[in-house]
């Protein structure tokens, strides 16, 4: 099947290289890699495994992005927010526009779940599709979604 509707996907696989943009390397050389584990059928939205030796850089986010931390020790920092340590088992939300600061201390591996936002309408449009799909019978949801743990 070319486009499976539901895809299995390992976090300890072989992974490739991603390179830090240069100009974002504030000390040190970390070295980025990852693998796409799995990506919309639209396109706005995809899961990778990261991973980063140590060094400091500065990101910038053009794509919300939602991090779970699997493995290693990283402070966090953004105007506004204080420094952060995170490691195993950790969860931050970066929305699309944010810039941080990353201070890898010992080799991180994440998961990320990236969302490509759409125009206000769009959203819009989608919000009143399901819930004339809710009012017509079907749920609109799937079985176990947030919606129906509320």
């Amino acid at each position: 099947m070319s486009n499976p509707l539901i895809v299995v996907s390992r976090t300890d696989g072989p992974l490739r290289p991603s390179p830090i943009e240069p100009s974002w390397i504030l000390e040190g050389n970390p070295v980025a890699s990852n693998a796409i584990l799995s990506t919309s059928a639209d396109g706005t939205a995809s899961t990778i495994v990261w991973e980063c030796t140590e060094g400091r850089f500065e990101w910038h986010y053009d794509v919300d992005e939602t991090i779970h931390f699997l493995e290693g020790s990283v402070v966090i920092e953004a105007d506004g927010m204080a420094p952060q340590r995170l490691g195993a088992g950790d969860v931050i939300f970066f929305k699309r526009g944010a810039v941080a600061r990353w201070h890898v201390e010992k080799k991180v591996r994440k998961l990320a779940f990236f969302r490509r936002t759409v125009p206000g309408f769009v959203g819009f449009a989608i919000k009143v599709a399901g819930k004339l799909r809710r009012m017509i019978g079907g749920s609109g949801t799937p079985s176990g979604s947030l919606q129906e743990a509320r």
